[in-house]
This record gives structure tokens, sequence and C-alpha cells, in this order.
């Protein structure tokens, strides 16, 4: 779609709501995301951009909304095949989060599958500098209520103890695993 059809859509869907949100795969790549969000924001919109943190690129946004990737991210090789390889060797750029925390207003969103993949969580955060805790949102891993259910009861505590936020999958709650929520 043209950058107009887009901003077309933005205005059809709105129904009064001020926020727009860049999401999927991930939109840092996209060619001309700087001039979408250019007109987005001459509409009058907040834009929150969600990105892995893999690429950099000046665009005009009140929240860029990192979600950087570690090892529980990583794909099987049945599932994935060659791209594998690719997400391994480049998931892992905390010299562009590090300039996108500098630039930007920011949250660091981080999911966990298992009660250890905070020690990885915690030396990324060393590296960037130690960001402020409510900055951090720290997410279940899991698609259906049982599964975010039991990891709620271990990260819930540790969000507490640690002074990150804890972040529920509400659209997995509200919807459950389904596309488009």
């Amino acid at each position: 779609m043209q950058i107009e059809e887009i901003v077309h859509r933005i205005h059809e869907s709105a129904g009064g709501a001020k926020h727009v949100v860049i999401t999927g795969g991930e939109p840092m790549i996209a060619k001309d995301l700087a001039g979408l969000c250019e007109k987005i924001r001459s509409c009058g919109f907040h834009i929150t951009i969600e990105t892995a943190g893999t690429v950099f690129q000046e665009v005009d946004c009140q929240l860029m909304s990192i979600s950087p990737k570690f090892g529980n991210s990583d794909p099987t090789l049945a599932r994935a095949g060659e791209w594998r390889q690719r997400h391994v060797a480049t998931r892992y750029q905390p010299q562009v989060v590090t300039q996108l925390i500098r630039d930007y207003d920011f949250q660091l969103k981080f999911v966990l599958d298992v009660p250890e993949d905070i020690d990885e969580i915690l030396d990324y955060l060393d590296v960037l500098g130690q960001p402020a805790g409510d900055r951090v949102l720290l997410m279940p891993q899991g698609v259906d209520q049982d599964a975010l259910e039991k990891r709620r009861r271990w990260l819930e505590p540790l969000c507490e103890k640690r002074g990150f936020v804890f972040c529920p999958r509400m659209h997995i709650e509200w919807y459950g695993n389904q596309r488009g929520t």
C-alpha cells in the first residue's frame, strides 16, 4: 500500500483513538517508514513502533517499544531451516538498542520462558547501562491460558523483586492465540 492509503485506513478505523502502533515482522526495515510516520504524526496521532532492536532508522515516533530476542526465541532448524541461522546471527544488536534508547522515549520488553531466562536479560541490561526498572517489561511466554498462568506465578514476584513491570499477554487471555488480536 502507498502511504496515503495507509493513513486513510487509519482514519477510517481509528474511531476516535489517537494512538497508532506500527509492528509486524520488523517495521524498522520498511523502505519508507520515516515518511509513513511523518504523515501519521501530521494527522495528530501518537506513534509507537514495536521493534526487535536490530535496525536503526530515524523516525518520528513517541515511543520505541524494543523487544530484543534472546536464545529462547531461536526457532528450531526443522521449523525455520536456513532462516534460523540468520536469526541467531542478527538478533543480538545491543549497539542498535543503545542508540534507540538514547534517541527515543522507550520501553524494553522481554519474553521469558523459564526463570533462568532472567540471567540473559540482566546481562543484557548491564551492557545497555542498566535502564530504569520501570522501563523494563517482562512478559511470560505462552500461547494458552494454562502456560501463561504457570509462568505468571514465578514471573510476577520476580518483577516485583527487581522493580520491573509485569506485562501479561492480555490478547491471549481475551481472545486466545489468534492472529489479528
